[in-house]
């Protein structure tokens, strides 16, 4: 029952991410790292948005703006060890505590967008966003608000933002990995989990075309501040006891 709670998760997850290009940890780290704790639950999402770029890759391969990948995946690269040493310093409630304040932020994001427009354009706010995103990837695999930002102020195609999204954050998983280690959880469990990843994304191809991404993003909204309170309860829970 546990286990398809968080199937669910990545299932819905990996649709949204496919209609929208973003999104995919931010749907999937509540009942990740209420299942899994927030190491392993945070790397366990981590491991499978891997999957769900990789898939969705090849066929927005074409559509793929180099220059701005390369500048946000390089500082985000440079940054995401001091994101991952965060993990090892904090105990278990201040890390809870921690996801679930950068996952409020990220949905609160949006209402920054005028003063984001006004300062994060061209290669320095590249590289201040890639460097914020590539650390929140490592710590918390929240990496979407920090590259959405950049690409609402450098008034970025979303068509190429949303392809060239898929370089950048299969780049920082693979660099989080490396860098936390494999998630220890169940073998099973990490397949099940990957097939559904994997579905999700081919479903979600089927579905670009008839699921408007403004009712995908809405659905991310509620599964998102779902997860977030629940982290939040988690973190309160163990400090109580």
């Amino acid at each position: 029952m546990i286990l398809a709670l968080v199937c669910a998760a990545a299932l819905v997850a990996a649709v949204i991410q496919r209609v929208t290009g973003l999104a995919f940890i931010l749907v999937l780290i509540g009942p990740a790292v209420l299942v899994y704790g927030p190491v392993q639950g945070v790397t366990v999402a981590v491991l499978l948005a891997i999957i769900a770029s990789a898939i969705a890759l090849p066929s927005a391969w074409r559509e793929v703006d180099w220059r701005r990948t390369l500048w946000l995946l390089g500082a985000g690269l440079i940054a995401a060890p001091f994101g991952a040493l965060l993990t090892r310093l904090l105990p278990e409630a201040a890390l809870l505590f921690t996801i679930a304040g950068m996952a409020t932020v990220a949905l609160l994001a949006h209402l920054l967008g005028g003063i984001v427009a006004a300062s994060l354009r061209g290669t320095r706010g590249a590289i201040v966003s890639g460097a914020v995103a590539g650390f929140m990837h490592a710590s918390s695999g929240l990496s979407g608000p920090a590259l959405a930002a950049f690409a609402v102020g450098d008034r970025w195609d979303q068509r190429r933002f949303a392809a060239s999204a898929q370089v950048i954050l299969l780049g920082y998983g693979l660099v989080s990995v490396l860098l936390r280690g494999l998630p220890t959880v169940s073998p099973v469990d990490l397949t099940v989990l990957g097939v559904c990843t994997a579905a999700g994304i081919l479903g979600g191809a089927l579905l670009t075309r008839v699921v408007p991404v403004v009712l995908a993003r809405r659905v991310m909204l509620w599964c998102a501040w779902a997860g977030t309170i629940v982290v939040f309860l988690r973190g309160i829970l163990t400090v109580a006891s």
